[in-house]
């Protein structure tokens, strides 16, 4: 752990650099397997960030050759039916948190995201991955389906079609292929990975604050409406921005020939 990170949990490690937050899940031993208590961890840091507006973007990665490989299945033998909906009610909480985040989310994922792993993938505006890897929802190979939003995420991202054969089969997708897929934005050699989810959150980092968060809420809101609403909350929006010092500023450094200075305001 370096100098600059703050352990938040055994499992837990965040790091900051200006308006960047990293947060790796750090269970090497268990490919990085989550469990109710991680989860929990996970749900309350999430929460806190969404309310800290010098934040920007958060890049979530692991650590050694597994990103997550899903819930910690040991803690699901001789678990009553009421323990194992109570933590798939935490999971749910957990991962809606960290999808509506304001600020812009980039998993680097580092190793296999299986099960619970691919799932807060999913819930990531980008998702980066090491090109040795592999992804899927293998749950149905224990006779269940996911329950992190599986079901529901993957088939908005690739289609109905792709994402039954993922699920129903619980194939496991080469990196590649999760590229061509669109799981994956880009896919990089494990060493490149981190060094270019990090220039990419700079790059987004260093757009207007106000209209980061705003693009990212009218796109996913506007996926879920009409054409016609989406239309209408993409216009109110742009109105808004143009009020804004940001939006003020944009426009006049582009007329004078000049980096913007941005403030978030």
């Amino acid at each position: 752990m370096t100098g600059d990170e703050k352990r938040i949990h055994p499992h837990l490690v965040v790091s900051r650099k200006e308006s960047i937050v990293t947060l790796r899940i750090d269970r090497e031993d268990a490919l990085g397997a989550m469990n109710a208590e991680i989860m929990e961890k996970m749900g309350v840091f999430a929460r806190d960030l969404a309310a800290d507006h010098t934040v920007r973007v958060l890049v979530i990665t692991g650590t050694g050759r597994g990103f997550v490989a899903g819930a910690d299945i040991t803690g699901y033998q001789n678990v009553s039916q009421v323990e194992f909906d109570r933590f798939q009610r935490l999971s749910r909480r957990t991962f809606d948190t960290i999808a509506s985040l304001p600020q812009i989310s980039i998993c680097a994922v580092n190793g296999y995201a299986l099960g619970g792993g691919l799932e807060l993938a999913l819930c990531c505006d980008f998702i980066l991955i090491n090109n040795k890897t592999k992804v899927g929802l293998p749950e149905i190979k224990l006779g269940l389906l996911p329950g992190g939003g599986g079901t529901q995420r993957l088939p908005r991202l690739v289609g109905p079609m792709r994402a039954k054969e993922m699920i129903l089969t619980g194939r496991m997708v080469p990196a590649e292929e999760a590229v061509s897929l669109g799981i994956a934005l880009a896919a990089y050699e494990p060493g490149e990975l981190m060094p270019r989810a990090i220039e990419f959150a700079t790059s987004l980092a260093d757009q207007a604050g106000v209209a980061l968060a705003e693009g990212k809420r009218v796109i996913d809101d506007g996926i879920e409406t009409s054409l016609a609403a989406g239309l209408t909350l993409e216009q109110r929006v742009l109105g808004t921005l143009f009020a804004t010092h940001d939006g003020k500023e944009g426009i006049a450094a582009f007329v004078e020939k000049r980096d913007p200075d941005f403030t978030g305001t």
